[in-house]
């Protein structure tokens, strides 16, 4: 029994440590267009960003993390088992976030956390308890891991279209305005950064308020998956405090390595990126804010001038992002078979 309670407190360690990854992995999807625009110094796109970074989890609801929460049944299995595949998932979303993290790369930490956590399961137990939902797909509902495999796929086109449709709409009403005008967007940025920090927060951080309720309710601590209002207080301060880390080199890609972004690009990659997430984080669809912001300034550097955008980063980073899950769930099956030989 005490071992079960010093498993439990690991994991629950292990899930704040990957909400604080998130935090500044995914800090620089937020800051890189205010910083690259220069609407803010460093230091200011931090503190704004990590306020409402920290409002976001607290208002945004628990729709996502119900998505995610609920993603895998491992009731029928022995706690400890049950606990050994949910640690070993965050382990190896943490390792690949720190990896990509220490390249520069803006991979996606929801894409890191689905991999491990269904190559946690697989290797643990087989692919019974992973709440498939593709037969329900057939039958024109979504949910389960169809549900959110569409959200992280469809989510980045819809970034790139929604960036490439607001650019050329916001060149044509200001077609006519003097330079004087880069003043005026660059205060503008305050509030789309604002807005985009709680949107990332309202989505982002409910994937690890999901996954700690998992693991309350699999250790027994909660008797149904409610999400306890400590939970979402302890996720919102692990992100705000890797957000106020900072993930300064994944900046320098997304800032300047895509597309040279003057202030009218960093305004509209920001409410492209707030409007996709926002709304997907009301349909209870977790997305990948790296994918979101990265694809919104490829759509506008589309949408402005296609040849100046460098399309071989863009490969890059696509890559980046197709190797992710089953590089994740690669490294949850070690973990798993690591962990299980010292603990038995």
């Amino acid at each position: 029994m005490e071992a079960l309670v010093s498993f439990i407190g690991v994991a629950i360690i292990i899930v704040l440590v990957f909400d604080y990854t998130n935090g500044f992995h995914d800090a620089s999807n937020i800051i890189a267009s205010v910083i690259a625009s220069r609407a803010m110094t460093p230091v200011q796109a931090v503190l704004v960003v990590a306020i409402f970074e920290f409002l976001g989890p607290l208002l945004g609801g628990t729709a996502v993390a119900n998505t995610v929460g609920t993603l895998l049944d491992l009731s029928s299995i022995p706690k400890a088992d049950a606990l050994l595949i949910v640690v070993s998932g965050l382990f190896a979303a943490v390792f690949w976030n720190l990896v990509t993290w220490w390249r520069g790369l803006p991979s996606s930490s929801s894409h890191a956390l689905m991999g491990g956590l269904i190559g946690a399961t697989l290797i643990g137990i087989g692919s019974k308890p992973i709440d498939w939902g593709f037969n329900a797909l057939s039958e024109g509902r979504i949910h389960g891991f169809s549900k959110i495999l569409l959200a992280l796929l469809l989510s980045p086109v819809l970034g790139f279209l929604v960036g490439f449709i607001i650019q050329r709409l916001t060149m044509f009403l200001l077609r006519s305005a003097s330079p004087s005008i880069n003043r005026q967007l660059r205060n503008a940025q305050w509030l789309t950064a604002a807005a985009l920090a709680f949107s990332h927060g309202a989505n982002d951080a409910q994937k690890s308020m999901g996954v700690l309720t998992l693991i309350l309710l699999l250790s027994g601590e909660i008797d149904s998956f409610k999400v306890p209002g400590w939970v979402m207080l302890f996720c919102a301060s692990a992100m705000t405090a890797g957000v106020l880390t900072g993930g300064w080199r994944i900046v320098r890609t997304l800032g300047f390595a895509i597309y040279k972004i003057r202030p009218i690009h960093a305004l509209n990659a920001q409410l492209s990126a707030c409007l996709t997430i926002f709304g997907s984080s009301l349909l209870g669809a977790p997305v990948s804010t790296t994918h979101v912001v990265a694809s919104a300034i490829m759509g506008i550097g589309a949408s402005d001038r296609p040849r100046a955008v460098r399309w071989g980063k863009a490969l890059e980073i696509l890559r980046t992002w197709l190797i992710t899950i089953p590089g994740a769930a690669m490294i949850a099956c070690i973990s798993f078979l690591i962990f299980d030989y010292f603990l038995k």
